[in-house]
């Protein structure tokens, strides 16, 4: 039995499948194109020439984004990627010619040690080298304001009645809020943060604390890019449901997504527990699956990781 039919309701799936697939290739989170908006911004304001160096902060999607266009484009390049991020990320990295300088895990932003503060003080210390800053670039959710809410809107020809999207810099689903609320204010949307993430409101939602294993979704710090207000509900996801769905999406769909993307079906869920006038079989409900298995199969992918962190390995998943 298929999973949207088993948790019964229906998503719109050729839309989601779509769309799903698309991201796999360029993750909304990174923002592939906010990348390019960022990186060409700056090239036609004659800031970053030929032979300087890009250097970014990430947990790994818009590192990747960024490496893939100074390899194209013959720029040298620097991401500053946290311990917690999977060997896998690194490994791309490298192979597309980047400079990976790994940041302990779980230190706080404003840490010396930070993947942030890390990243500007190599800034500082190299010639001719440039921060894109995803963190506080307005490039980041005008991208997804511009680019992938109109893609959303034009693949559902305006049907659509809500959208998922988990959060990190918080450029995707802020960017998708301003964008769908222009066609249609009445479309909702759910911003997905993990349980030990701060990035939900009201602030209750945060209480817990703690570390997390998902990567690529919440942060411990507010990014200027991030507007809290623009989903019109947060809702919270443990790792343990994110990849025992992730795992079931592959098995079952077919759709080779990483943990953030298990835990926007996660977050659908309790979306549906909580307002089950969208739990209809006419409603048309759009998940930004966000991220590729391929970064993680030394991770959750792996049984052995499964078992070893304390999760459960069903027969089918």
């Amino acid at each position: 039995m298929r999973l949207q039919a088993q948790a019964g309701w229906v998503i719109g799936w050729v839309v989601v499948r779509s769309l799903a697939l698309y991201r796999a290739l360029f993750p909304p989170e990174s923002p592939w194109a906010g990348s390019l908006l960022q990186f060409d911004g700056c090239r036609a304001d004659g800031v970053i020439k030929p032979g300087d160096t890009l250097i970014e902060a990430s947990s790994g999607n818009t590192g990747i984004a960024i490496a893939l266009m100074a390899a194209i484009k013959g720029y040298k390049c620097i991401i500053t990627l946290s311990e917690k991020m999977s060997l896998e990320k690194e490994q791309i990295l490298h192979a597309l010619g980047a400079r990976v300088v790994r940041t302990p895990a779980g230190v706080p932003i404003d840490s010396p040690d930070s993947i942030i503060s890390v990243a500007k003080r190599l800034r500082n210390e190299i010639p001719r080298s440039f921060i894109l800053d995803q963190y506080t670039n307005p490039a980041n959710p005008a991208a997804h304001e511009f680019g992938t809410a109109e893609e959303i809107w034009h693949q559902t020809q305006g049907k659509v009645d809500a959208v998922i999207s988990g959060a990190g810099t918080g450029g995707t689903v802020t960017g998708i809020a301003k964008g769908m609320k222009k066609h249609n204010p009445d479309v909702f949307l759910v911003g997905v943060d993990p349980v030990g993430s701060i990035l939900a409101i009201p602030e209750r939602l945060n209480e817990t604390k703690g570390e997390y294993k998902v990567e690529g979704i919440g942060y411990d710090f507010l990014p200027d890019v991030l507007d809290q207000t623009a989903p019109d509900l947060w809702v919270k996801t443990t790792d343990k449901d994110s990849f025992k769905l992730a795992r079931r999406l592959v098995r079952e769909e077919g759709l080779l997504c990483g943990g953030s993307a298990g835990a926007t079906v996660a977050a659908l869920v309790q979306f549906m527990e909580q307002r089950p006038e969208f739990n209809k079989e006419e409603k048309l409900i759009v998940l930004i699956l966000a991220d590729g298995l391929r970064n993680y199969l030394t991770k959750f992918a792996d049984d052995n990781w499964m078992k070893q962190n304390g999760y459960a390995v069903d027969a089918g998943a």
